[in-house]
């Protein structure tokens, strides 16, 4: 799991903005709209790095689908140290 935060959050252009994202959710979990707003960011751009997120277990939606609500995934929490540091590296 730590090398694929490594590489979700450093190895690639949009990590500052998957760090905001988790950081967010973190703080309160919020739908792509919430978070386009809270964040000031395009709603596809904000779609595309939760997609990634997911993809990547660092993230899970729950919901029914229109409107899904993004929260950090128990795999995630058990390595949250590992989060918090890679995420002061990025920010």
């Amino acid at each position: 799991m730590e090398a694929v935060l490594w590489y979700v959050f450093t190895g690639t252009r949009g990590g500052p903005n998957r760090a905001r994202l988790v950081r967010a959710v973190d703080e309160r979990p919020r739908n792509a709209n919430q978070l386009a707003d809270a964040l000031d960011l395009d709603y596809k751009t904000v779609r595309h790095h939760l997609d990634v997120l997911v993809d990547n277990n660092v993230l899970e939606a729950s919901g029914d689908g229109y409107g899904d609500i993004y929260l950090p995934t128990d795999q995630a929490r058990t390595h949250w140290e590992t989060v918090e540091e890679i995420l002061a590296e990025v920010e």
